[in-house]
């Protein structure tokens, strides 16, 4: 399961159903009681990607609970499964994290940074990660947003424009900069990789897509695509390559757990259902007139959330046909697996020496990033191949701890 290098995972919202589900399936993993199933990129050999066992999580959180009590309470894993990792778990507690309520509503914590001004919280971030790197003896760090979704946030603004507005937007506390831009900005000013799992806007503005290439720091997102979105982006190129007319795609989700509740508030809402919207017309070449979206916090479901799509097609000769998908899911199952390939593809990225967006990551997420801002690839097969083939250049090879100790003396 070890090899030879320490990849530290800085998790913002370290707290929630997939971060908590993500670390204690890497424990359990650690000690025989689970395997590798839903682990896309466990088969891939010889490309230099960190063993699973390598990987040290921390992180951030707006509630304060020990993760074993945290995971409890999300209710993901089975209590067995649970009780076998509660030591290691009840040992870790989330740094406070940045927040503002401005940009996510419904979730409120009191475990919240001190730091006046936003130039002050990026400094408290990057003091977290130096002491988690030297705390753990760790060789790199790489950090990803699985936080609650935040408002949206006009990426057109000037103060986001280049590197240079930005750092002057973080020392006026420009008041259109939310949590998730401070963590991206605090990981690309020091080279650090970084992931959004999210909706929210963090590093796809131009002023951080720029910084990161400056400084070394390969970046993906945004918003992981695990349930609804994946099953949507498989059977689309199956029309597609059909010719089978899409003439309306009704998709409806239920969930009841925290992201839920954050996405209750219209504001964090809207930018869920954005990531969503351009995934059809996208694929299939033409816009679909009746392509409707609908996402409803329902409590008592808590992380088993339900997804079902209504799809109306139009084949040979005019003749309608439909199918009906209901997919019954936990969201985090799907969810903290892509987390950690998102972890082990992006420290490889960082060790080669790729900088600015990791188009061929775009897999993991349902609006992925482009290089030159242009429109994604959305089609799973043709996501698929191209993560593949990346995969497959010229290895990078971890250096061992006993070549690095020699190199620094």
């Amino acid at each position: 399961m070890s090899g030879t290098e320490r990849v530290g995972v800085a998790l913002i919202g370290l707290g929630g159903a997939v971060a908590t589900t993500a670390v204690a399936g890497m424990e359990l993993l650690k000690r025989g009681l689970t395997d590798t199933k839903g682990l896309p990129l466990a088969g891939v050999k010889d490309a230099g990607l960190v063993d699973y066992g390598d990987l040290v999580f921390a992180g951030w959180d707006l509630y304060d609970d020990d993760l074993a009590k945290a995971a409890r309470n999300h209710a993901v894993l089975k209590e067995s499964q649970l009780a076998a990792v509660a030591p290691v778990l009840g040992r870790m507690r989330p740094w406070a994290a940045s927040s503002n309520t401005d940009f996510c509503r419904n979730v409120v914590g009191h475990s919240v940074k001190k730091a006046r001004g936003l130039r002050a919280q990026v400094q408290g971030i990057l003091d977290d990660l130096d002491h988690f790197k030297k705390e753990q003896r760790l060789d790199r760090v790489v950090v990803i947003n699985v936080a609650s979704t935040e408002r949206p946030v006009d990426r057109a603004l000037p103060q986001f424009a280049t590197p240079e507005a930005f750092d002057a937007a973080l020392d006026a506390n420009d008041k259109n900069i939310g949590p998730a831009m401070l963590y991206a900005y605090a990981a690309v000013s020091t080279g650090t990789p970084f992931a959004n799992f999210t909706p929210s806007v963090a590093a796809d503005v131009p002023a951080l897509l720029e910084f990161a290439r400056r400084n070394g720091s390969p970046v993906a997102g945004k918003d992981g695509k695990t349930g609804q979105t994946l099953l949507k982006t498989v059977l689309a190129p199956a029309l597609r390559d059909r010719a089978l007319y899409v003439d309306g795609w009704y998709s409806t989700n239920i969930l009841g757990n925290r992201d839920g509740e954050a996405l209750n508030d219209p504001a964090s809402k809207a930018s869920k259902i954005d990531t969503q919207g351009a995934v059809l017309d996208s694929i299939l070449g033409y816009k679909v007139q009746d392509h409707i979206v609908q996402i409803q916090y329902y409590r008592p479901r808590g992380n088993n959330k339900e997804a079902w799509d209504n799809v109306d097609v139009i084949g040979f000769c005019g003749q309608p046909m439909q199918l009906k998908i209901n997919f019954l899911c936990k969201d985090s199952i799907l969810a903290a697996p892509l987390v950690v390939e998102l972890a082990r593809t992006l420290d490889l990225a960082r060790r080669r020496g790729e900088a600015g967006v990791i188009e061929e990551l775009g897999c993991f997420f349902k609006a992925p990033m482009t290089r030159d801002g242009g429109t994604p690839e959305h089609s799973v097969p043709e996501q698929q191949r191209r993560l593949m083939g990346w995969l497959s250049r010229e290895c990078v090879k971890p250096v061992t701890r006993t070549e690095r100790l020699r190199g620094q003396a």
